[in-house]
């Protein structure tokens, strides 16, 4: 198939070197640069798993649990009642 394709001056300026060193047309250069590129597009990215690291999340000494509105009046004062 023909087609009519603009290249960024870059992007032709590192086909015609690859097409040179790897002594091969042009034409196949762009044609396999397009099939792998497309290729890696078409994949999702693989990215790492998101992990976190668990901390034990108990209260500080001199803080208890026993009576909840005496551990707010530590926290936050007396003013809190």
């Amino acid at each position: 198939m023909r087609t009519t394709l603009t290249l960024d001056e870059d992007v032709a300026q590192e086909a015609r070197l690859a097409a040179r060193r790897l002594k091969r047309p042009f034409k196949k250069i762009i044609n396999q640069a397009l099939r792998l590129g497309l290729e890696k597009i078409e994949q999702p990215v693989k990215r790492k798993p998101y992990t976190t690291k668990p901390r034990p999340l108990g209260l500080r000494k001199p803080y208890r649990l026993d009576n909840v509105q005496e551990l707010i009046a530590q926290l936050e004062g007396e003013a809190s009642r």
